[in-house]
């Protein structure tokens, strides 16, 4: 497999990620006069505010993905590849991805985040995560099938455990799924499954920290857990989970929670880039970056959104945080600094400006910052609704949310809450396979990089 791209004589942009930063930055350098290449394991954008309401079955998973083929489709000098980057070799100017290896002018890291189980195998390897669609339906088919088990069921103690649910992380990510599910089971139970008795499902969201959603002021912070204490969801702060076993999460003061619908939404890491050295790493596996987002040491090398780690912003000495309007600011910024490196011209810094931060508990219930103004209850919710709705990509998809929210609000009662376990066909899966086991060394990439030298000189 190779690229399949002719490089032709003009400088080619490879961009590692198509979240909201590089989408922004390949979209920005449509007309730039350079070839740019956006890579991405999926073929298609995800919005990951709203992946929450795929994993409550409360939105269908298309609603909220657009295909980057759809998006570039009328753009000239713009490609996409579905693959995975393995391997960086910047003094090459080579990168080995799944699919081959690719050559590079500029090189932009923007792939954005996993979820980070702090070196934690054992919970690794039995919560649910929730940083993305596939996840998310993951999470859907789980909640709802442990939920269909436990109405037949042999004995109370394992109904107990099928119904209960575990919430690790009081980000806004843990918050809005607490409240989805608390009306989940206010709403969807009692006309689902009436032969159930549905005060057996506990929801608990806990948290190490002394408060939920630290990154927003504590008078937010403290509205958000008096919504869903009202909503029935059991929060626990100043918790730290340490291990799961035996279909129980279990404390560091000794208590234990028996549920089989363990979700951890705790933390991020950055993407990890295989052969990439760890001093170019900090605090959370994010790249280094300077003030143009330049990975120092790299030639040619950026990194922006969630993945990189700028602390020369002297409002935010120990990086941005990892929200959608950094990764979007500095999409827009580097594609306007590649620009001016082609005329010669002086980069010009990054500085975040925060536009503001939003969490959505339920119906009628958020919490919204922008700069001095503070909103909570019923106008916090329009507004979240309003910024959501205007971010999403495709018409289509705009329409269909908005109907999909107007529904919601007056009737719970969809038809999205089917069980579907996807199978990857044969040919997928043996092709996979083959592609993890595949290494490229660096002496064999330098040896093909000479003899291309050699080649080139023949002729």
């Amino acid at each position: 497999m190779s690229l399949n791209i002719s490089k032709g004589n003009k400088k080619r942009v490879i961009i590692v990620g198509g979240g909201f930063g590089g989408l922004q930055l390949a979209k920005r350098l449509r007309n730039s006069g350079l070839q740019i290449v956006l890579m991405d394991k999926n073929n298609y954008h995800q919005f990951p505010p709203l992946i929450y309401q795929v994993a409550s079955a409360g939105m269908e998973a298309s609603s909220i993905s657009f295909p980057f083929r759809k998006i570039f489709q009328n753009h000239k000098n713009l490609y996409f590849r579905m693959a995975e980057v393995r391997a960086v070799f910047p003094d090459l100017k080579i990168i080995q991805t799944s699919i081959g290896k690719a050559e590079y002018d500029y090189l932009v890291f923007a792939a954005g985040t996993t979820t980070n189980f702090y070196g934690n195998k054992n919970i690794e390897e039995n919560a649910i995560p929730m940083k993305n669609v596939a996840e998310a339906m993951g999470l859907q088919n789980a909640l709802l099938s442990n939920i269909e088990r436990s109405i037949t069921c042999a004995t109370n103690l394992e109904r107990q455990e099928l119904l209960n649910v575990v919430i690790v992380g009081g980000g806004a990510t843990g918050v809005e799924v607490s409240g989805v599910l608390s009306e989940m089971k206010k709403f969807i139970l009692p006309h689902d499954y009436p032969d159930l008795d549905k005060s057996m499902m506990n929801i608990y969201l806990i948290e190490a920290g002394n408060r939920l959603l630290s990154g927003m002021s504590e008078e937010s912070s403290i509205k958000a857990e008096e919504f869903l204490s009202r909503m029935g969801v059991n929060i626990l702060l100043n918790k730290k989970v340490v291990d799961y076993k035996d279909s129980k999460v279990i404390l560091e003061d000794g208590s234990e929670i028996a549920t089989r619908t363990f979700i951890w939404v705790s933390g991020v890491a950055g993407i990890s880039i295989g052969n990439m050295d760890k001093s170019f790493l900090g605090r959370g596996n994010r790249i280094k970056v300077d003030e143009f987002n330049r990975v120092p040491g790299m030639d040619g090398v950026f990194a922006i959104g969630d993945q990189c780690l700028q602390t020369t912003d002297k409002d935010y000495p120990y990086g941005h945080p990892q929200l959608a309007q950094v990764a979007i600011q500095q999409g827009k910024l580097l594609a306007h600094n590649l620009m001016r490196m082609q005329k010669g011209k002086k980069l010009k810094p990054f500085h975040y400006k925060n536009l503001g931060s939003m969490a959505t508990v339920g119906r009628n219930k958020a919490v919204a910052e922008f700069s001095k103004v503070k909103m909570r209850g019923f106008i916090a919710w329009v507004m979240w609704l309003v910024v959501h709705l205007r971010s999403i990509l495709g018409v289509r998809n705009k329409v269909i949310v908005f109907l999909n929210w107007i529904w919601n609000y007056f009737n719970y009662n969809q038809s999205l809450r089917m069980i579907f376990y996807p199978q990857k066909a044969k040919v997928v899966v043996e092709r996979e396979e083959r592609e993890a086991t595949t290494h490229w060394g660096r002496d064999l990439l330098e040896k093909e990089k000479q003899q291309e030298l050699e080649n080139a000189e023949k002729q």
